[in-house]
Formats: C-alpha cells, structure tokens, sequence
C-alpha cells in the first residue's frame, strides 16, 4: 500500500519547522520526518536518511519547498530522479508545478532537468575554456608555490647530502608535500 511522507528541514535549531510539519500533513503526509539544525548541503542529515530508508515503490515524498530536499538545483534533480527510479513519486507543497505524480508534472521535471544539466554543463565548459585561456597566456591557477628557487635548490643540496624528505621540509620550514613535489618536478626535467 503506497503512502505520503512528508520530510521537513529547518537550517538552525532556533527556527521552528511546525509551519512545514502541519502543512505536510494537512496536504495528506502519514508520516513526517524533520531534521532540525541541518545544512541541505550535508546529504547524511539523519531524518533524511531515515526518510530516504523508509520510502518504498509507490510512496509519494511531500516535501515543503525543493530547497528542503538540498542546497542545489543539480542535487535536487539527482535526488528526484533517484527517486523516481525507486518508484517514488514526489511532490512539493510551493512548486505545484512539481508533482512526478501526474503526466503534466513529470513533463515539466523533465524541462528543469535538461535545463540543469544545460547550466551545469555550460559552466563547466566555461571553466575548461578560461583555464585554457588562462594557460594559453602563461597564467596557471592556483596559490603560488611555497618552493622558492632558492628552497628547491637547498632542498636539491640536502637530498644530495642523504637528508630525508621530512626532514627537509622540517629545515625550510614547508610542508614535506611541497618538497616532494617540487623535488619530482626537478627530476621529472631532468630526464
């Protein structure tokens, strides 16, 4: 037998998440889990995950808002589609437009899914295309490197004299990260 279950999240323990707790089960949710002083960046928040075991095939998730679910269009998207994988319908009380529960509203999921993936593709390649850019021009991103020539070339004599890696790095006061890669970038040119 299929039921609605209503999941609510407040970001603070200070605010209240009753509003969404009485909304969700006016609109018909038997049960109702809420996580209180939870991020929905933090995909291990206990009432979700709880919520999530507790959904099977037929079941309908009533959330408040989308921004319930998480913290980004992408991973609502990514959670609606697992979703409705599992036979899990969903729908939210302020988005009407949002309920994989009729043909209409499986359409329009479908709409602001393509178009998701369309930003998150786009500022991908955005990224791709400046970083080229970028390094075309002879920029590399990234904080500048602690290894000084004048670190590399001590680091160099030290590694020569037998000394460790540790214990380098310890001598020119950087991490021993630092110093094994700027000391493979050496050998690396060498050969």
């Amino acid at each position: 037998m299929s039921s609605v279950v209503g999941y609510a999240r407040v970001s603070t323990r200070e605010q209240n998440a009753e509003v969404q707790e009485a909304a969700l089960r006016a609109a018909g949710a038997g049960r109702v889990f809420v996580d209180r002083g939870e991020s929905s960046r933090r995909r291990d928040r206990p009432q979700w995950v709880a919520c999530m075991d507790y959904l099977r095939d037929g079941d309908t998730l009533l959330v408040y808002r989308l921004d319930r679910i998480a913290g980004t269009t992408s991973t609502v998207i990514q959670v609606i589609t697992d979703l409705g994988e599992r036979g899990v319908n969903i729908r939210s009380l302020k988005e009407p437009e949002i309920d994989t529960t009729s043909p209409m509203g499986k359409a329009l999921f479908g709409i602001v899914a393509v178009f998701a993936q369309l930003r998150v593709d786009t500022i991908r390649q955005n990224t791709i295309d400046g970083l080229a850019h970028a390094r075309a021009q002879g920029r590399v991103g990234g904080r500048p490197t602690v290894m000084t020539p004048e670190r590399v070339d001590a680091a160099l004599r030290l590694r020569a004299a037998g000394t460790p890696v540790i214990d380098i790095a310890r001598a020119l006061g950087v991490g021993r990260s630092s110093v094994a890669r700027a000391l493979a970038r050496v050998d690396q040119a060498a050969e």
